[in-house]
């Protein structure tokens, strides 16, 4: 029997503000019907989000954070999971308004969970996360829109972060000439190492004007900025070519007008790893375990942390900068 437990829990009451590991008991997390022994975890932006008090992720307080996990599951009362079967569960409601995974353990519900695939440890699917899952779903809707490696180059941008980083590994493990924007020259020898074929700096995307079109340069794009920066993909893509859109760092308006469409065909894929299909989202694993998974994770990893390190760091995670994919090993 499971008597009280730690966790990260954050709460609000008017102007008193609190992030810290707590002990709790089960009647402390949200309801679900499959229990779960949380031994990984993932930190991203939205986690970050959640742990300051104006960041309008987290729904009601208190909350315990951590919109990723993989563990084993302790009981269950849906027949689709056994005690001692290996699960993710990512996305949804999880970490926003469902307790997370900042949690030795979490109740989830059945229909937010997938099987671990063969191939993957529950530490590698932490590692991959929601910034992996994203950039896979990527790969696949491009591959839907009819891309592939001879049709030419295909760009990713923020291509140091996770989805970025992700998007250049897995496109370039499919045989795609992978060009990657950054802004940090330091990271050029990282980004070769994980790919890319070629790097371009950030303002050769955009630098600041907007043609309505532009010369004709890839195939292809994973684009995790938006902004002006999308236009200007837009503008630049071949005929026919898809760029596959997941975030808002670069700005939530997109400067551009009809023509890269009505005259180039250009598509603008929309990614949503939050409410994604279950059918989509278990074909998405198995690939991640297949096809495109990466061999060597290590370079991903920015850093592994306890669960007693996160009231620290989570806030730091809103500054940027890091490299790749933090991890919290919540077992220990």
């Amino acid at each position: 029997m499971i008597d009280t437990f730690k966790a990260v829990v954050v709460n609000k009451q008017d102007e008193d503000f609190s992030l810290r590991v707590e002990q709790v008991n089960l009647d402390k997390l949200s309801k679900g019907n499959v229990l779960i022994e949380v031994h990984y975890s993932g930190i991203n932006y939205k986690d970050g989000l959640a742990s300051v008090p104006n960041g309008k992720i987290v729904r009601s307080y208190p909350h315990i954070p951590g919109i990723d996990l993989a563990g084993v599951v302790v009981e269950s009362d849906d027949d689709r999971y056994q005690t001692g079967d290996k699960v993710i569960a990512t996305s949804y409601e999880i970490g926003v308004s469902h307790s997370g995974g900042y949690s030795q353990y979490a109740n989830i519900p059945a229909d937010y969970i997938v099987p671990l695939p063969e191939g993957l440890s529950l530490k590698e699917a932490m590692i991959i996360g929601t910034a992996g899952f994203t950039a896979a779903l990527s790969v696949l809707r491009l591959e839907e829109n009819g891309l592939k490696p001879e049709n030419g180059k295909v760009l990713v941008t923020g291509a140091t972060g996770g989805v970025g980083s992700f998007g250049v590994a897995m496109l370039a493990k499919l045989g795609y000439n992978v060009e990657a924007s950054t802004g940090k020259e330091s990271e050029h020898e990282y980004l070769t190492a994980i790919g890319a074929g070629s790097i371009i700096a950030r303002d050769e995307v955009y630098n600041g004007n907007l043609k309505t079109l532009d010369k004709q340069e890839w195939a292809g794009a994973i684009d995790p900025v938006g902004g002006a920066t999308l236009a200007a993909i837009a503008s630049k893509l071949q005929y026919n070519g898809s760029v596959a859109v997941s975030g808002l760092t670069g700005g939530g308006d997109v400067p551009t007008s009809v023509y890269p469409f009505i005259l180039r065909g250009v598509n603008i894929l929309g990614i949503d790893s939050v409410y994604c299909p279950m059918e989509t989202r278990l074909k998405v694993w198995e690939r991640v375990a297949s096809d495109l998974k990466i061999d060597d994770l290590t370079p991903f990893i920015a850093k592994e942390v306890s669960l007693d390190e996160l009231p620290e760091l989570l806030p730091t995670i809103l500054q940027g900068g890091i490299r790749g994919r933090i991890i919290a090993n919540i077992k220990g």
